[in-house]
C-alpha cells in the first residue's frame, strides 16, 4: 500500500487550492526540493544539463567546453527545477567521470541538491544485477537526488534497483560505508548525508526519488505490476524508445509510426499511474507541454537549449493557471 496519494492528491489541488508558487521565495526543510513539490502537488519542469556532443553528433566541429563553463552556464538558467543526465545509461565507465567533473564544477560555482537536485540514468538493471547494485552506489555517490531505472520490464528489476538505492543498515544494498562526494554536494557531513538518503516514499523522510522508464513490449505489458511497486516516485513512458517501437520500414525506405498505437502505448502507462497514485513523467516541448499536463502528466524534462527554456515557460506558466 502507498503512504501517499500522489497522483490522486495533485489532481484534487491543482482543481481546487492553491499550490507554492515554482516561483516563490520559500525556503525548503528538505535537501531535496523535488520531493517538497511532490508532497506539495506541484509540477515539476527540469532541463538535460548542458554537455559537450560527442564526435559523430558534432559534424560542424564546434569546440568543446570545460566543464567549469558548463557549470557556470546552468547556473545562469533559473527557472529549471532539476538537471538530468542519461550518458551512463549506455557508458558508465566513459561517462561517470565527466559527471563527476561536472558535479565538482557545480559545486564550485555555488551549486547544491537544494538549487540543483540532479537525476541520472543507470543502466539497465536485468542485465546485471550485480553490476546494477555497484552502478547506483556509484552514482549517489556523486551527490544525484536520484536515479532514473530503464527499459524497465518487471517489477522485480525495480524492486532490486530500489534495495541498491537503500543502504545496507536501511534494509538495501548500498554499502553503508559509500558516500564518495555526495555530502559536498548537499553541504553536510557523510555522517548525516547517511542518515538523510533514504528512498521517499518508503522512508516518509527520505531524500532520494526514484525514476523508472517503461519502454518496451513486455514493460508495457507488465506495466501496472511495475506502477504498484512501493517506491517508484515517478513512472515514466519512454516516447522516444516506443516510438521506435512502434515505427516501421515502408516500401520507400522511410521509418513510418504508426502513432495511433504509439499514443496508446504512452495512455496505457499513465493509466497505470493513475490506477497507483504514481506521479507520470513525459519528454515535452513546447509543441506537447499543455496537452501532457491536460492529460494528467506532472513532470517533465526538456532538452538544454531556447525550445527547453520555452517550455519550461509554457509550462509554469499553464501550470499556474490551473489553479485559481
Amino acid at each position: 500500500m502507498r503512504q501517499l496519494s500522489l497522483f490522486t492528491a495533485f489532481l484534487l489541488l491543482s482543481s481546487s487550492g492553491p499550490v507554492i508558487s515554482q516561483e516563490s521565495d520559500h525556503v525548503s526543510s528538505r535537501a531535496n526540493p523535488l520531493i517538497e513539490m511532490h508532497e506539495a502537488r506541484q509540477s515539476i519542469f527540469g532541463l538535460y544539463a548542458p554537455a559537450n556532443r560527442t564526435a559523430n553528433r558534432n559534424p560542424q566541429g564546434l569546440p568543446q567546453k570545460s566543464q567549469p563553463e558548463l557549470a557556470k552556464e546552468t547556473l545562469e538558467i533559473k527557472d529549471s527545477d532539476f538537471l538530468f543526465n542519461g550518458n551512463m545509461e549506455s557508458s558508465m565507465e566513459q561517462a561517470l567521470p565527466v559527471w563527476v567533473e561536472y558535479v565538482e564544477a557545480m559545486v564550485e560555482a555555488g551549486a547544491t541538491i537544494r538549487t540543483h537536485p540532479t537525476i541520472v540514468k543507470a543502466p539497465k538493471i536485468a542485465d546485471d544485477y550485480e553490476a546494477a547494485t555497484r552502478n547506483i552506489a556509484r552514482q549517489l555517490d556523486t551527490g544525484v537526488a536520484g536515479i532514473m531505472f530503464v527499459t524497465v520490464e518487471s517489477a522485480q528489476e525495480v524492486e532490486h534497483g530500489l534495495r541498491a538505492m537503500r543502504y545496507k543498515s536501511k534494509g538495501g544494498l548500498r554499502p553503508d560505508e559509500s558516500v564518495g562526494n555526495a555530502p559536498a554536494y548537499w553541504g553536510m557531513s557523510a555522517e548525516e548525508y547517511k542518515d538523510k538518503a533514504d528512498l521517499w516514499p518508503v522512508n516518509p523522510d527520505g531524500e532520494l526519488i526514484n525514476w523508472t522508464v517503461v519502454e518496451s513490449a513486455e514493460g508495457l505489458e507488465n506495466v501496472r505490476e511495475i506502477a504498484a511497486v512501493d517506491g517508484v516516485g515517478v513512472l515514466w513512458p519512454g516516447a522516444g524508445t516506443l516510438r521506435q517501437l512502434f515505427s516501421t520500414e515502408n516500401e520507400q525506405g522511410e521509418r513510418v509510426t504508426d502513432e495511433a498505437a504509439w499514443e496508446n502505448a504512452i495512455q496505457k502507462v499513465l493509466a497505470a499511474c493513475k490506477e497507483f497514485d504514481v506521479p507520470c513523467g513525459f519528454p515535452a516541448t513546447t509543441n506537447d507541454i499543455e496537452m501532457r499536463m491536460a492529460q494528467g502528466f506532472t513532470v517533465f524534462v526538456m532538452a538544454w537549449g531556447e525550445n527547453g527554456f520555452a517550455t519550461i515557460d509554457m509550462g509554469k506558466r499553464e501550470s499556474r493557471g490551473q489553479v485559481p
